[in-house]
């Protein structure tokens, strides 16, 4: 181990994107207003720490609305669902506190309006990811996923004259460019949204993790296994040359590679809160990594969004 001050470097922008601030602001705001207990339909965002700690303020996480009971308040998480989870809540008689985060709520119009128009639609995603599920549940009959180019050189949609594409928010740029150049080779009349889907704190953060790649010897990017986004951020950060690590709890932290570590970086994606980033500094600095400091690698502007009704 060297004897020389040990460094983090700690990369902005960094954690909470407008839509999870908006997600867990509805959630504490329905804890504040709301009579309890108040459930929740799957995590409110793909992060451990948000989650635990609602949990332990009463907030109740089921999997299906059956778990609900009936006239009870129930909170839609910041992946939104389809329209047939509205029509399960309104059969069971629940309040529905709805908490997708706005830039998937324009996908799901985005979905509406294709299909009405005639289009067959391509969602660019994972297929499994709570998003997507909600996103080609708008109109399963008319919309077909596609994970990677292979799958869009093969994809035989139902009217192949008039195909559109969406994509998940939370995907690398370049990944969902390819695809989309793949699926163009074949209907040349692609059409797609006048506006990129995918959130601009997803870009604004893998831009921002490629320049701190370049500049330390490990990037340990603080996020949940199960977060798209905070995956990503790994991924543009070894596409970058450098290399990545995940962790997901301070416990992790204790068996990452980083004692013979100089300079190491930091971010944390955008369900991670910046309380679980102030932790792991804290516990770094029992391992040696005494000088902290910031770099501002992209410019990003905050957006706010009203609080649903409560």
């Amino acid at each position: 181990m060297s004897s020389s001050v040990k460094r983090v470097i700690v990369v902005q922008p960094h954690g909470f994107c407008s839509g999870v601030a908006y997600a867990v602001a509805t959630a504490e705001a329905a804890m504040e207003r709301r009579p309890k207990p108040i459930y929740c339909l799957h995590e409110i965002v793909h992060n451990a720490q948000v989650v635990n700690d609602l949990a332990a303020r009463g907030m109740r996480f089921v999997s299906t609305l059956k778990d609900v009971p009936p006239e009870s308040t129930v909170l839609f998480s910041a992946h939104g669902v389809a329209p047939a989870v509205y029509a399960e809540a309104r059969e069971r008689r629940l309040h529905v506190i709805d908490a997708t985060c706005p830039f998937v709520s324009k996908v799901h119009q985005e979905v509406r309006r294709y299909v009405a128009e005639g289009y067959s639609v391509i969602c660019i995603g994972h297929r499994t990811h709570a998003e997507v599920l909600g996103v080609v549940g708008e109109a399963p009959e008319h919309v077909l996923t596609v994970e990677t180019e292979e799958e869009a050189r093969r994809v035989n949609p139902p009217n192949p004259d008039r195909v559109a594409t969406v994509t998940q928010t939370t995907l690398s740029p370049e990944m969902a460019d390819r695809i989309r150049e793949a699926l163009r080779a074949r209907f040349p009349a692609l059409r797609q949204p006048p506006k990129d889907d995918i959130c601009y704190a997803t870009r604004n953060r893998q831009q921002a993790v490629r320049i701190l790649a370049r500049q330390v010897e490990l990037v340990l990017v603080l996020g949940s296994e199960a977060s798209s986004n905070s995956k990503r951020l790994v991924e543009a950060a070894c596409d970058a040359g450098g290399k990545a690590l995940l962790v997901g709890s301070r416990e992790a932290l204790q068996s990452a590679p980083i004692d013979n570590i100089s300079v190491l970086g930091m971010t944390s994606g955008a369900s991670t809160p910046e309380g679980f980033l102030n932790d792991v500094l804290a516990d770094l600095r029992t391992r040696g990594f005494s000088d902290v400091s910031c770099v501002c690698a992209v410019t990003e502007e905050a957006r706010h969004f009203a609080l649903p009704p409560i």
